[in-house]
């Protein structure tokens, strides 16, 4: 790190058009509120390898799915990891970093998400439905998502897919933490509605579900969404970790509530700059 304040490269793509979430107004607000606190330069997720130099840390927030730059996201890994240079969140994730094997190995495990295989031959292994979720291995924001009748699910998947028990869930809710703390959580009443959020008081059992996945994945910093949804029968299930870009929906919360995210995110990145950051992959 630098003598000077640190020096934040901040990773977003203010125009990418996200379904019912407005990304560049939650990044214009965040931004606003670290350059209090560090010296701090936006960039776009294709820019990224080319710019990282000069800066103390690299920090990917709402830069849109992996899919609209999986290659240049690649290169900028690379060089990340062979120069050392720090990235909150730490590339050494689990979950979506990852892509979605976790919620295949998980099920394996008998943790509670919900129930995946990748193969049509194994559906037999998943509970019975009258409906199935086909999404693509490396897919985000539902893009590529489709929903199969049990008679045709043969037609709809292909390779490179899960398949997943269409679950007439309640509702969906989300946990938010910074490093390992929980900050807030929320929830969508109407599942026809994702992204129509509101406080959501979380019980103790509620947080002692969604740190398990937090301490699962082990990235000791940076920011993390658990999604779940609430099944017929009381559980929660995990529908994804998410670990790489999370949207925050700051815009739901009372205001002390933001303020209170915003302290946590800028003691963590002091607190990340600060420490032995150098990118590495966990052995």
């Amino acid at each position: 790190m630098s003598a000077e304040r640190p020096r934040l490269l901040y990773v977003t793509d203010l125009a990418y058009p996200a379904k019912g979430r407005r990304y560049c107004d939650e990044d214009i607000y965040l931004t606003a509120r670290l350059r209090a606190h560090f010296d701090l330069a936006l960039c776009h997720p294709k820019d990224v390898a080319a710019l990282m130099d000069g800066f103390d840390a690299v920090v990917v927030r709402n830069s849109g799915p992996l899919l609209g730059h999986q290659s240049e996201f690649d290169a900028f890994r690379a060089r990340a990891l062979a120069s050392g240079t720090p990235v909150y969140n730490p590339l050494g994730g689990k979950a979506d970093q990852a892509g979605k094997q976790y919620l295949l190995d998980l099920t394996a495990a008998g943790w509670p998400v919900i129930p995946t295989v990748d193969r049509v031959e194994d559906a037999h292994l998943l509970p019975a439905a009258a409906r199935y979720v086909v999404k693509p291995r490396l897919g985000a924001d539902s893009l590529g998502l489709r929903i199969a009748p049990a008679a045709r699910l043969a037609a709809y998947a292909g390779d490179d897919v899960l398949i997943q028990p269409f679950i007439d869930f309640a509702y969906e809710v989300s946990f938010y933490f910074v490093d390992d703390d929980f900050q807030y959580a929320l929830n969508a009443p109407d599942p026809r509605n994702r992204w129509e959020l509101r406080p959501y008081a979380a019980t103790a059992a509620d947080l002692e579900f969604a740190r398990r996945f937090v301490d699962w994945n082990g990235l000791g910093h940076g920011i993390q969404r658990v999604d779940a949804c609430r099944a017929p029968d009381g559980e929660l299930l995990l529908v994804e970790l998410e670990d790489h870009n999370p949207f925050l929906s700051l815009d739901a919360l009372p205001e002390d509530d933001r303020e209170a995210f915003v302290g946590a995110l800028t003691t963590s990145l002091n607190r990340f700059v600060s420490a032995d950051t150098r990118c590495a992959l966990p052995s």
